[in-house]
């Protein structure tokens, strides 16, 4: 493989090599990239000798000699290639171009930029420019409205991973603004604040009847975080398949991509809007919302081809360093494996993943038992009722009175126990699936309900 845009070759790592330009490059590039130490210009492997000692050089220089910080931005890990040990580092576009060489600052010496396979200086009025447009809401910047702050649960974390925080962690995991004080991602990582994640569950496909709603938060976000994990872990229960051959057993929503999805919202979320990410559980889905928009310099065909931007580096670093993200840019690729790209949607202050849950024909879940020993006789002259009609809850309603001589007094009663079963059982849609409480919402039989309803017709004539 050759040298791309994205791609950069170094034979070795010497004091003469200017890899933080090369770093910076891709960190204002919008793609990022990635520079492979131990490999030559025209692609052979030469390999490092010593790979544990290049690689605390390569993150002391990164660490030390670019501004804004890189932390959080880059992943550096060992690789073999050719039976030989190489250097694979990993570099996200950054949100707070441009980046700079620290020793030269926000000039054409110290910024530089992507073009083809080589890092070129920027124009002074391209770094004006991007200046300009620094986001001015990241939550490093954002001063806390609490100063009185405690890292008790942060401390234990890093410890449980063998990693203790010296006297200058605030400094040096950025909790603190440039003139010292504590910023929001103290606030959020201290042991006590005002944030909390909300776990709702519904046993109607809407939002109109709330089982359950349980807050995880007031302390740590790390610590929220496994509340939430260990919450959603509880609830993906296994559902059964018996086939002739054997018993299948299936979670409800694919566990990996779950455990993604959770941290990817919560990492990604747009604090500065105060709303923390939500969880909401229905009988057929699973819904994670997280405050935002995608990053502006970064599209949605770029999202789904795996382009990382992460809108809080200093949440992402330390996830890293406790062991909650496993690589930069790993999460989304894992979730689009297993549910594709439309379990996304994307709005001018919001990103949502859905999880639908996996329940196959033949499958006796967790969901299904609450209603199959009574659905039956209610889905049948639910089915009779909508025949080849498209009809609204009110409509349905007339139809039972005039077929059954059957009153419903309560429109939230007769959708709970007679039109969400038949939804569940896959006899019924609706004709807005992606809005529940739209005003004009009509039901219909699908394919399965015709054929009951062709059964039912059959059945009448014997």
């Amino acid at each position: 493989m050759s040298e791309t845009n994205r791609i950069e070759y170094k034979r070795e790592l010497t004091s003469e090599l200017d890899i933080e330009k090369e770093v910076v490059a891709f960190l204002n590039y919008k793609e990022g990239g990635y520079i492979y130490i131990g490999i030559d210009k025209d692609g052979s492997t030469v390999g490092v000798n010593d790979v544990d000692d290049c690689m605390l050089r390569l993150k002391d220089r990164i660490k030390h000699n670019i501004s804004p910080s890189a932390m959080g931005l880059f992943d550096i890990a060992e690789e073999q290639k050719d039976g030989r040990s190489i250097i694979k580092v990993t570099v996200a576009s950054g949100i707070e171009k441009p980046y700079f060489k620290t020793k030269y600052g926000m000039t054409p010496r110290g910024a530089y930029m992507r073009v083809g396979t080589s890092a070129e200086p920027m124009p002074q009025e391209q770094i004006d420019r991007l200046f300009a447009m620094r986001t001015r809401n990241s939550i490093g910047r954002i001063v806390s409205n609490r100063q009185d702050l405690s890292f008790e649960q942060l401390r234990i974390y890093y410890d449980e991973r063998g990693k203790r925080l010296n006297d200058n962690f605030k400094r040096t995991l950025e909790l603190l603004t440039d003139d010292g004080k504590y910023n929001y991602v103290a606030y959020l990582l201290a042991d006590e604040n005002g944030n909390s994640i909300k776990v709702a569950k519904y046993s109607s496909l809407d939002r109109c009847d709330l089982v359950e709603n349980n807050e995880y938060g007031y302390c740590s976000l790390i610590k929220a975080t496994k509340s939430v994990l260990s919450k959603l872990d509880i609830e993906n229960k296994t559902a059964a398949t018996i086939t002739p051959m054997e018993r299948v057993e299936t979670p409800l929503w694919n566990k990996v991509a779950l455990r993604e999805a959770v941290i990817n919202a919560i990492v990604h979320n747009d604090y500065s809007f105060e709303v923390p990410p939500k969880f909401e559980i229905f009988p057929d889905r699973l819904e994670i919302t997280s405050a935002g928009r995608l990053p502006e310099s970064l599209t949605r065909e770029e999202f789904f081809n795996g382009i990382s931007i992460p809108r809080n580096k200093e949440l992402m670093r330390i996830y890293r360093d406790v062991e909650l993200v496993e690589s930069l840019g790993s999460g989304i690729p894992r979730i689009l494996r297993a549910y594709g790209e439309d379990c996304f949607k994307f709005t001018d202050n919001f990103i949502r993943i859905t999880l639908p849950i996996s329940v196959q024909d033949g499958t006796q879940s967790a969901l299904s038992d609450q209603v199959c020993d009574q659905v039956s006789d209610q889905v049948n002259r639910l089915i009779h009722s909508l025949g080849d009609d498209e009809l609204s809850v009110d409509e349905i309603l007339k139809v039972y009175k005039l077929l059954y001589k059957q009153v419903y007094k309560s429109k939230g009663y007769f959708k709970r126990h007679t039109i969400q079963p038949a939804l569940l059982e896959g006899y019924v849609e609706m004709i807005y699936p992606d809005k529940p409480n739209h005003p004009k919402q009509k039901y219909r039989l699908t394919a399965k309900g015709l054929g009951i309803l062709d059964s039912l017709n059959k059945t009448k004539k014997i």
